[in-house]
Parts: C-alpha cells; sequence; structure tokens
C-alpha cells in the first residue's frame, strides 16, 4: 500500500466523480464509514452539494438514526464494546428503509432517535433512478449491507485513542475488533487516511489508482 497525499477539497471532488461516474440509470448508495473521530458525517455532508451539481439527486442518511431502541441496545449494559459492535446499529432496519428502499425510489432518512429512545417522525423521500443513499456511519462494512461505492476513514491506533472522548474510550476495543474482523481497509473502494484532517491521504494498492470496485460490503 502507498498513501496518495490529496487536500480535503480534491478528496470531495475525486469522489463526487467517482459516485457520479456510476450509471445514470441506477441508484448509488454510498457507504463514508468510520470512527467518530474520523467525523465520517462531516465527509458526507460535504458531499452532497458536488453530487447535485452533477445531477444526481442525494438523500443523506445518517446510521446512527437506525440504532435499535435501548431494552435491545443496552442489554448487557450501557458500555459493553462487544454489544456496541453486534447489537447497536439495526441493520436489519437501515437495509429495508434505505438500501433496499432505494430501489423503489423511497427512502426513509431517519427511523429512532437513540437520545430520547422514540421513532423520529421522518417522512420518506423520494430519491428518482439515478439518485444517490448517501450514509455515513461507524462499523458499517462487513455486515452484507449493499453500497455501490464505500469509503472508510482509517486511523491509527494513536489517533484513534487521541480523537476519542475519555467518556467514549469504552468502545476501542470494538474499532480494534472491527479492524480485525471486518477489515474495513480491504473491503471498502477507497480508504483515505485521516489521522490529520489537514493531512490526508488515499491508501492505494501499488501501482493502481482510487478503487471503485462496488457491490455488498
Amino acid at each position: 500500500m502507498r498513501a496518495r497525499p490529496i487536500s480535503r477539497e480534491a478528496l470531495v471532488e475525486e469522489l463526487a466523480e467517482l459516485i457520479s461516474g456510476r450509471p445514470a440509470t441506477e441508484y448509488v448508495r454510498v457507504a463514508v464509514d468510520g470512527a467518530p473521530a474520523a467525523r465520517p458525517d462531516e465527509l458526507a455532508d460535504e458531499l452532497v452539494a458536488p453530487l447535485r451539481l452533477r445531477g444526481r439527486p442525494v438523500v443523506r442518511v445518517s446510521a446512527g438514526d437506525f440504532l435499535r431502541p435501548a431494552s435491545l441496545r443496552l442489554e448487557y449494559g450501557r458500555t459493553d464494546p462487544d454489544a456496541f459492535y453486534d447489537d447497536w446499529l439495526d441493520v436489519k432496519a437501515l437495509r429495508r428503509e434505505v438500501l433496499d428502499a432505494s430501489e423503489t425510489g423511497r427512502v426513509l432518512p431517519a427511523l429512532w432517535d437513540s437520545s430520547i429512545d422514540r421513532a423520529y417522525r421522518a417522512a420518506y423521500e423520494e430519491l428518482p433512478p439515478g439518485g444517490v443513499a448517501l450514509v455515513d456511519g461507524t462499523l458499517l462494512l462487513g455486515r452484507g449491507l449493499a453500497f455501490e461505492v464505500s469509503v472508510h476513514l482509517w486511523l491509527s491506533r494513536g489517533a484513534l485513542e487521541r480523537g476519542t472522548p475519555e467518556d467514549e474510550r469504552w468502545k476501542l476495543p470494538a474499532y480494534e475488533r472491527y479492524e480485525r474482523e471486518a477489515d474495513p481497509q480491504r473491503r471498502a473502494d477507497v480508504v483515505v487516511r485521516s489521522d490529520h484532517p489537514a493531512r490526508l491521504a488515499v491508501l492505494v494498492p501499488d501501482g493502481t489508482g482510487t478503487r471503485g470496485r462496488g457491490g455488498a460490503h
């Protein structure tokens, strides 16, 4: 693997080109995956305008709005890293309401407000052919979720530890397990080294450019 330095502005443009390069008659499901310290939500937000400028309708979704109810999510306590890894995300709901629903042209942008443990009253959003369901989140890959394009924001162990608040450091073993079991660097179409927000780099195998395999991740 080699690191290709890239500015944030250039990264956004490169990703927008990769996504909009998919056939204009097809729905495109995009994952921007990474630990919260890598700020995948911010990168996903930055992709919305460039995609729309390229004629791609976008529905923005956060996986954090598809967590399971507290009675299920916290069955083994509030600080169990294995439960966080295995049980917090409502994979079936995310697949049903966003990833599979994009094929029908109607996507639910948010399902469950975990801060008050109550369902959102969000309306379905229309997504015409060629539209993009743009999902940010953590621990998204390796779950059999179908994404045409996946981006993983990778952090070194030191950067991950520094960027994780004290009250969330109990999650660190889950992130380590994710690297070990899901191997997001191998699964993702684009891997971005994100230790320093102002000094990003795309990680690519020697002799290749940005990847873009697509498919289930």
